[in-house]
């Protein structure tokens, strides 16, 4: 029997520049030399997206009825706000079948997209063309903020850009182009939508309440009625611009010179409207009214406040320059209070500006300051901020933020968003804690590493590879078309000193990134980075021994899962000969991979490695291992009978 969630360490000391002891680190994912502890990190993070026994992961996300991801076990839906981070980051190394899963989940989006028609299950309003939803269902969807006060909030617009920036980056890392003539028209659309709300006057967009991204924190504008009207919404301004830069090569690859130059003239406007969205100290408000005042300024005695996920997006998507990045992390840096649990806080100090309380900041219950989104802590945001981290070589701050994400995932509490600050889960007296949310986190620590810029013709990879590793080896490979990417990294200095591809040696043009050409590169590519220049002894990083996880006997399957295995088996065997079956081959894998892990926590549980925990959070916990290996089944069982039942001989067979 295989032993698919034994991750095996191995650790040689050595003597590392600057008389550091450096070891040497052999994982699933990743190998290397240096610090051990960081090293395990990022395996770990490649962890959550493949059944394993030791954390949380996709697999316990997928619901066999919808045959698609859901949100948790207790959230039957696909929210936009809460997959945000996580798929944004999971997207160039997530693999087979949980990256079809994803687009049946992002499916119910497009299928239920606006077209003055479609009702809004929650409100029964009409949604207007081309908006996309907070939530979907295979039986509809919500199009306005589902939370509080629903009946004065606007439409989704922040969602719907992020929605198109999800699905276009997709697109791009695919390069299918069957799929990209199918959903252009939907992203389209959606463009279309937001740009309903451009003000001429400024390039600005104005919306009214909730219409921000993360839940109903924006309030619009105080009307002298006591209503609440539109106001420029900064994070809608920012994140629109992502999902433009996307579209702009989206119409490229699909040959639109036309459409991708409309485009183009859409992303110039808005990125040259962001300076008025800026305070003097180079970070961004949180919104503006149109009579000009700024909300989201520090110190000031209305409306001062630091607003964090506006911030921490302009730098992971670059809509911020360099220089301007550095300004907004000194403002963060110098926050204590924005990161009192290391995960960063949507504001500080508490708002004023919320529908609920205006002016007063007297809030309480959902509302109140430092539970939800008012000073709460999301992981979709987190993982938005690590991508921010990287980009400045903040990595210290990206250690802390995936250890306490470890603590939460080890206990099996893996909740969003986090309350208390984030100190606490939300569902504290629940067992078991599963929200995709929070595998942006560990999502977030994989793509940061090479931030992965897509274009029509190339593909911009940025190395951030911590000081205190010396060598770094990926060997997870990472997608785009029909390429398949293995990374390295000599990691002696901050710039690129020479690069080789399958041995050999490619031009360098610029000292922290290299584009390489779709059309260049091989379809199985070994890209070898070496980095020069030196690092500051004091930044080549600690060192961490570790041992090699002991081999337990393995337990037998319970009752339930020894037919479905058996099956699987047959079947795998069967698929080893089959041409043109790379995704069923993949499917049956991944599935057997759930039994390989529920044996192996079970075995672990057998031999006392999980007493700590009470018998009924072993129970709990365990049968999620069971449930997502029968989900991946039925899954698989499902798709067989749809095969059966369809024209293509091939599928028949």
């Amino acid at each position: 029997m295989r032993a698919a969630g034994i991750i095996i360490l191995i650790v040689v000391l050595g003597v590392a520049a600057g008389g550091v002891s450096a070891g040497e680190y052999r994982g699933r994912y990743c190998s290397g030399r240096g610090d051990v502890e960081y090293l395990r990190l990022i395996d770990r993070s490649f962890d959550f997206f493949h059944p394993n026994p030791d954390s949380p992961n996709v697999s316990m996300l997928y619901y066999p009825d919808w045959d698609c991801l859901i949100e948790g076990t207790r959230w039957p839906g696909w929210w936009v706000q809460n997959s945000y981070g996580p798929t944004y980051c999971a997207l160039p190394f997530l693999q087979e079948p949980w990256l079809t899963f994803l687009q049946n989940s992002q499916d119910m989006w497009f299928k239920h997209q606006g077209d003055g028609k479609k009702k809004c299950i929650h409100t029964g309003f009409i949604a207007p063309e081309g908006a996309l939803c907070d939530v979907a269902k295979p039986t509809g969807a919500i199009y306005v903020q589902g939370d509080c006060n629903w009946k004065i909030h606007d439409w989704g617009f922040e969602f719907t850009a992020a929605g198109v920036v999800m699905q276009a980056e997709l697109l791009l890392i695919s390069r299918d182009r069957d799929a990209i003539r199918r959903y252009l028209p939907n992203l389209e659309r959606a463009c279309s939508f937001i740009e309903t709300r451009r003000d001429p006057k400024n390039g600005l967009f104005l919306t009214g309440p909730a219409s921000n991204l993360l839940a109903p924190s924006y309030g619009g504008v105080r009307l002298p009625d006591g209503t609440f009207g539109k106001g420029y919404l900064a994070g809608l301004s920012v994140t629109y611009l992502a999902a433009l830069d996307r579209m702009v090569e989206l119409e490229k690859l699909a040959g639109s010179e036309g459409k991708a130059a409309l485009y183009e003239s859409r992303r110039k406007k808005t990125q040259e409207s962001l300076a008025q969205l800026v305070t003097p100290d180079g970070y961004f408000v949180k919104s503006l009214e149109p009579n000009g005042t700024k909300h989201g300024v520090l110190g000031r005695e209305k409306y001062g406040y630091f607003e964090s996920v506006v911030n921490v997006d302009a730098i992971a998507f670059r809509a911020a320059g360099q220089a301007q990045s550095e300004k907004i992390y000194a403002r963060i840096a110098s926050l204590r209070e924005l990161r009192p649990y290391d995960f960063i806080i949507t504001n500080h100090p508490s708002l004023d500006d919320t529908y609920e309380a205006w002016g007063s900041g007297d809030l309480s219950g959902i509302w109140e300051y430092g539970r939800w989104v008012n000073g709460g802590a999301w992981s979709t945001v987190e993982a938005r901020a690590i991508l921010a981290y990287y980009r400045l070589g903040k990595y210290e701050d990206i250690r802390r933020s995936n250890l306490r994400s470890l603590n939460f995932a080890d206990d099996f509490q893996m909740d969003a968003p986090l309350k208390d600050f984030g100190k606490t889960v939300w569902f504290h007296k629940r067992l078991t804690n599963l929200c995709y949310d929070a595998l942006g986190i560990p999502a977030a620590a994989v793509r940061g590493l090479f931030e992965y810029v897509y274009r029509a013709d190339g593909l911009t990879l940025y190395p951030h590879i911590p000081p205190s590793i010396q060598e770094y080896a990926q060997k997870e490979p990472i997608r785009w078309g029909e390429k398949r990417i293995r990374l390295s990294v000599k990691n002696g200095g901050p710039r690129i000193g020479s690069l080789r591809v399958n041995g050999r040696r490619w031009s360098v043009n610029a000292p922290d990134h290299v584009t390489l050409p779709y059309e260049a590169l091989p379809k199985d590519a070994r890209v070898e980075f070496v980095m020069e220049g030196g690092w500051p002894s004091c930044e080549i990083g600690r060192s961490a021994t570790a041992s090699v996880d002991n081999p337990v006997k393995l337990v037998e399957l319970p009752e339930s899962l020894r037919k479905p295995f058996h099956v699987l088996s047959a079947v795998q065997k069967r698929l080893r000969k089959e041409a043109d079956a790379d995704y069923e081959r993949a499917y049956v894998a991944e599935a057997l991979r759930t039994f390989d892990a529920y044996r192996m926590r079970a075995s672990r549980d057998a031999a006392g490695a999980y007493s700590q925990m009470t018998p009924e959070k072993r129970a709990e916990i365990l049968k999620i291992y069971e449930d997502a290996a029968l989900n991946l089944y039925r899954g698989f069982d499902a798709l067989m009978k749809r095969y059966a039942a369809g024209v293509y001989a091939r599928l028949q067979k």
